[in-house]
């Protein structure tokens, strides 16, 4: 729920800033600088927790048309699993080299980006 921390771990975003909460305190409308594969956006999305999710939803973009994102977290013998689902479509086509790199970013950031971060709060 730390969205304005995404800077500090999460390479493709350059800022975050909380719009709006829920009444329990919890980002709602959060508005973002995120940079891909070169391209730079301004995105606005909407956040919905429950104890174990973390789903968001694309309102505004200048690159893209749809996003949706969630976090699904599991207990696990050693600690937790997370689970990371990601669909995005542009507005512009882009050279599929192009998509692909984005994409491996995407999935690197939440895999050792969210790992790295989770591990220096714990030790912390």
């Amino acid at each position: 729920m730390d969205i304005e921390s995404l800077p500090d771990w999460s390479g493709p975003h350059k800022e975050a800033e909380i719009l709006d909460e829920y009444e329990d305190g919890t980002p709602k409308t959060v508005r973002m600088i995120v940079t891909a594969a070169g391209i730079s956006d301004e995105q606005k999305c909407e956040y919905e927790w429950t104890e174990t999710t973390c789903e968001w939803h694309l309102l505004h973009s200048n690159q893209l048309s749809r996003q949706h994102g969630k976090y699904v977290v599991t207990e696990t013998d050693k600690g937790a699993h997370v689970q990371f689902e990601l669909t995005v479509d542009l507005k512009i086509k882009l050279p599929g080299l192009i998509v692909k790199r984005a994409q491996k970013v995407a999935v690197d950031t939440a895999r050792k980006g969210l790992t790295a971060e989770a591990e220096k709060r714990a030790a912390g």
